[in-house]
């Protein structure tokens, strides 16, 4: 895809921090989108991304890093049922900075296609364990941030710690299938 792709049509609501990042994802995307306007979320904008989840689904689309995970759980917390869309770091990067603005329309068009609905605890019972996540190389090991940030990137997760990581794994409704078939393709890479 170049940057004159025809844009997906994307029927939720797409939530971003900043103007900056909305007119990146409209670039790339048919949808509404609703910028928030940093990490303090109003009670307005928590009540219309409560709106759009009931009624037509809210994808959550923040920048890769510190700030955008924050975000994210705050909203996840508040607003159950999101789906969240997440970009690599390497693909968000520019001279100017970090963050959605700074993708290119491929990426966000592959990052919002992936976008994955978090799971309740409740509702799911924990499918990955720090056992798998020794085997896989994921923790304990020289080469455990890397396979972390591939793996995740191959998921459309995106990065974590080794805590953070295996909650996402358990959330994010990734499936024991999932999971075996990028760690082949990661090692096959190797």
């Amino acid at each position: 895809m170049t940057e004159s792709s025809p844009r997906l049509q994307i029927d939720e609501l797409i939530v971003v921090e900043g103007i900056h990042d909305r007119q990146r994802v409209e670039a790339a995307v048919n949808a509404d989108v609703l910028v928030i306007g940093g990490d303090r979320i109003g009670q307005r904008v928590m009540d219309a991304i409560r709106r759009g989840a009931a009624h037509r689904g809210v994808i959550v689309f923040t920048d890769p890093d510190g700030a955008g995970e924050r975000i994210r759980r705050r909203i996840d917390q508040a607003v159950p049922g999101c789906k969240h869309a997440h970009l690599p770091r390497r693909q968000a990067v520019s001279s100017h900075g970090l963050g959605v603005e700074h993708a290119s329309v491929a990426h966000i068009q592959a990052a919002l296609q992936r976008a994955r609905p978090a799971t309740s605890g409740e509702v799911r019972q924990a499918a990955f364990a720090q056992a798998d996540m020794l085997k896989a190389r994921l923790v304990a090991c020289e080469e455990a941030v890397a396979r972390r940030t591939e793996l995740g990137d191959l998921l459309g997760i995106g990065y974590g710690n080794a805590k953070s990581f295996l909650h996402k794994l358990n959330v994010l409704g990734v499936t024991r299938e999932q999971f075996e078939a990028a760690l082949e393709m990661l090692d096959k890479r190797g």
